[in-house]
């Protein structure tokens, strides 16, 4: 087994709206993001008659001029005749609708990220600011921040403009057919609630999604909707679900450079996530809120945005060491929760 990624492509030759045909028939394509992590990666798969794509970035204006470029570039003019998402986030499903509409596509995702969405861009309860600051503000969000995230409002809107109302629905294990091949779905939790990567023995290639990415770790984050989860153990054991694919395997993340070496990858992550943890224990000298334990978690400063999933981050490896009994978890008289040593 190899014990460090190999890299068997170049990012830095691929810039917005081109694309690279990583394997045959398989090609990456680059799209912005308005954030600190700055892009995403998505792909098209060549079928006799036109195009699948899985994932389609965030719904901005420069995204759709690039689509729009490739439409007659890249693609020669050729349809979209299926869209696929691996999960509900801004990023992957946010031009879903404005594609599939355009095209008269059908829209493939699981159930749980189909849900997600909905209950997102509608903001149905535990998924609406009121609920997320009342969440947050209970495991330490100081007041300031919290009314910031209400002036903001709904912010899932701000990339995705519509979503599809029905869909193709993705089980664990289904085979889809995409590109003249079998692709087997790979399911994922902790990250989304129903997160599908893909598979195909033939193309010696795994679609990651967010999933398993080369340089970081995904966002593993406790949410409003279930506040006491331990999201951090199904996101451990889902990295496990990719360790009898082969070695040789060629990784197709969401961010990052397609890579080499899922095994040691898996390592890696499992490892970063036991030292997080252990430095969190370590820091508890005394009833600590989540909030007050972010700069041991991540070391630096966060904008509104990102400290929004710092925090469910935190909140997932706290929850995950109170669920081991390593932690307890006690609500004061400010109704915040603070965690000790057991």
């Amino acid at each position: 087994m190899p014990n460090r990624l190999s890299y068997p492509l170049h990012d830095q030759l691929l810039d917005p709206g081109q694309t690279i045909e990583v394997v045959p028939g398989v090609h990456w394509l680059k799209m912005p993001l308005p954030f600190a992590l700055n892009h995403i990666n998505l792909w098209l798969l060549r079928e006799e008659r036109g195009w699948t794509v899985v994932d389609t970035g965030f719904d901005a204006e420069d995204s759709r001029a690039l689509w729009e470029q490739l439409f007659s570039g890249a693609m020669a003019g050729l349809p979209i005749q299926r869209v696929v998402v691996t999960h509900y986030h801004p990023d992957h499903i946010g031009l879903a609708d404005w594609l599939a509409q355009r095209f008269t596509a059908p829209f493939y995702c699981s159930l749980g990220e189909f849900a997600s969405a909905h209950a997102a861009w509608h903001g149905l309860p535990g998924f609406d600011v009121v609920a997320l600051n009342a969440h947050f503000g209970r495991h330490g969000l100081p007041a300031s921040k919290a009314i910031q995230y209400r002036e903001r409002g709904n912010s899932y809107r701000f990339g995705v403009k519509s979503l599809p109302v029905s869909f193709n629905r993705i089980l664990a294990g289904d085979t889809l057919a995409m590109g003249g091949v079998d692709w087997v779905t790979i399911p994922g939790y902790g990250h989304s609630p129903e997160h599908m990567a893909l598979y195909s023995k033939e193309k010696q290639c795994l679609i990651a999604g967010d999933m398993l990415l080369p340089k970081i770790s995904t966002n593993v984050g406790t949410w409003a909707t279930d506040p006491d989860a331990d999201a951090l153990k199904p996101f451990l054991a889902s990295l496990d679900r990719f360790l009898d694919l082969p070695e040789d395997t060629l990784v197709l993340p969401s961010h990052g450079r397609p890579f080499r070496g899922i095994q040691p990858r898996v390592a890696a992550l499992h490892a970063h996530h036991q030292e997080r943890l252990g430095a969190l224990i370590a820091a508890i000298q005394r009833p600590m809120t989540a909030f007050e334990l972010l700069p041991v978690l991540f070391g630096r400063v966060f904008d509104l945005y990102q400290t929004m999933f710092a925090l469910a981050e935190c909140i997932a490896h706290l929850n995950h060491l109170w669920h081991a009994g390593i932690l307890r978890r006690q609500q004061d008289a400010d109704l915040c929760y603070r965690f000790s040593r057991v």
